[in-house]
């Protein structure tokens, strides 16, 4: 599904315009505006799965921010904004199909997985804590059953978990009290379980650097989860990434950022996979052990 059509970024003409207007206002940053001139992105072109490959500082997640701000996109976590971030996105055009950008779609970036996974920590951690409180009130429950006097309502609440300590054991008592651990998952699991709940269907996604916290193992499943989302359920994907596992994403059209002018180029002949490729070929004889 093509939802994003194209994406014009401004040219030379319009930045010398807009950085001559704002030198008086004594912003000597210009960042992004110069960030892509001259290197061939004045127009954008999409695909159901378009992917912005790089090494760091080449500006695919500023790309990604740009075009997530132009669209007006939902999001999570917040960004480092300069001076003229959003008058640089408010500059760029955006070409889409009939009916537009769908209500669902987002910018899923690094941060919100980060987030979510020490969110998660957190919750665990407040659970253990609640669990140790709820070991001492039963034992105290254990040995004040006797002799006690009801003589308010908060007497009638302490009494209640008296007669429940009387009647489970200390296992029971905790449990029926305390929600379980979210355990039995790794960091990479949680994270492929953010992206696998929170891609889902008819919907634009930007994601930036989905490989981050991601064995190659979990690189794999969420390739196949994206491709999927693509085949069966009308999504289309703008992925900024490096992983040769995602760049290998079937039927992706692929911007190599690195190249100087920036050009479209095929999964094998990219030089962060060849570099791979060249290492294990080297290897080879290692694998046959």
């Amino acid at each position: 599904m093509l939802y994003l059509k194209s994406f014009e970024l401004p040219d030379v003409s319009f930045v010398e315009r807009y950085l001559n207007g704002i030198s008086a206002r004594c912003i000597y940053n210009d960042y992004p505006f110069t960030l892509f001139l001259g290197r061939g992105m004045e127009r954008i072109e999409f695909a159901p799965i378009t992917i912005f490959c790089g090494g760091n500082g080449c500006g695919k997640t500023t790309l990604l921010n740009v075009i997530a701000e132009n669209l007006r996109l939902k999001r999570e976590s917040a960004i480092s904004r300069s001076a003229l971030f959003s008058d640089y996105a408010t500059a760029c055009k955006s070409s889409t199909c009939f009916g537009g950008i769908p209500d669902g779609s987002r910018i899923i970036a690094s941060d919100d997985v980060f987030d979510f996974m020490l969110n998660l920590r957190a919750f665990n951690e407040g659970v253990d804590l609640n669990r140790e409180r709820l070991f001492d009130e039963y034992r105290r429950a254990k040995r004040n059953d006797e002799g006690f006097q009801l003589g308010s309502l908060a007497d009638f609440e302490a009494l209640k978990r008296m007669n429940e300590a009387r009647s489970l054991t200390m296992s029971k008592y905790v449990n029926k009290r305390n929600p379980p651990n979210i355990r039995g998952r790794s960091n990479g699991e949680s994270a492929y379980n953010y992206f696998a709940s929170n891609i889902t269907d008819n919907a634009l996604y930007l994601l930036d650097e989905p490989e981050n916290s991601l064995s190659a193992e979990f690189q794999l499943e969420l390739l196949q989860h994206l491709e999927n989302a693509v085949r069966f359920f009308d999504c289309q994907l703008i992925i900024s990434t490096h992983s040769p596992f995602l760049l290998s994403l079937r039927d992706a059209k692929i911007y190599e950022m690195d190249a100087e002018p920036v050009r479209t180029a095929s999964f094998s002949s990219l030089k962060n996979v060849r570099t791979y490729y060249d290492f294990f070929k080297t290897n080879e004889a290692r694998f046959k052990d």
